[in-house]
């Protein structure tokens, strides 16, 4: 098995398309494998996997450190995915970029640290997966709400369902 990676607008933000193996018995893919990576210049040190699950309409972030690297693929369903540069000293600050991922097609997107992420549940129901580079510690979490008009983006939901925690965040 082995995966394409191609460059996003961000630099360091990767979107990877691992190799999908199907026949008549079903599917097989490979979702990570440190050789695989590292042939592809992806020198990360996973220290944790994280697995949550939402329904339609679920929105979930934006969350970000200035730490952590996050490997993000959706295991059952689809999601709408966006990840936004919140590096203050950036000069694509604010900027966002969206993509979709699948349990079909199987994309995973590589999220540096300063990068905030966020999800819309698209599918009747998501598995959603992350690997992450650190433990996680909430003194360095941040949050920037979903609809925060710095930072603009389009999302296909007018009424998404949110985290008590999500709807309190203040707008930048």
């Amino acid at each position: 098995m082995s995966i394409t990676v191609e460059k996003t607008k961000f630099e360091n933000v990767l979107f990877i398309k691992p190799s999908v193996f199907e026949d008549h018995r079903g599917m097989y893919v490979e979702t990570f494998n440190t050789d695989d990576y590292k042939r592809n210049n992806i020198n990360i040190n996973f220290v944790r996997d994280d697995v949550s699950t939402s329904a339609k309409n679920v929105l979930r972030g934006i969350h970000y450190d200035n730490k952590t690297w996050k490997l993000i693929h959706c295991m059952q369903g689809k999601i709408y995915f966006v990840v936004a540069d919140m590096r203050k000293d950036s000069p694509q600050y604010l900027k966002w970029q969206s993509f979709i991922l699948t349990s079909d097609n199987r994309h995973q997107v590589l999220v540096p640290p300063g990068f905030g992420n966020g999800h819309l549940v698209l599918s009747d129901y998501c598995i959603f997966h992350y690997k992450m580079s650190e433990y996680y510690d909430p003194d360095n979490e941040h949050g920037v709400k979903w609809d925060d008009p710095s930072l603009n983006i389009f999302w296909p939901v007018t009424n998404p369902i949110l985290s008590e925690k999500d709807s309190s965040i203040d707008y930048l």
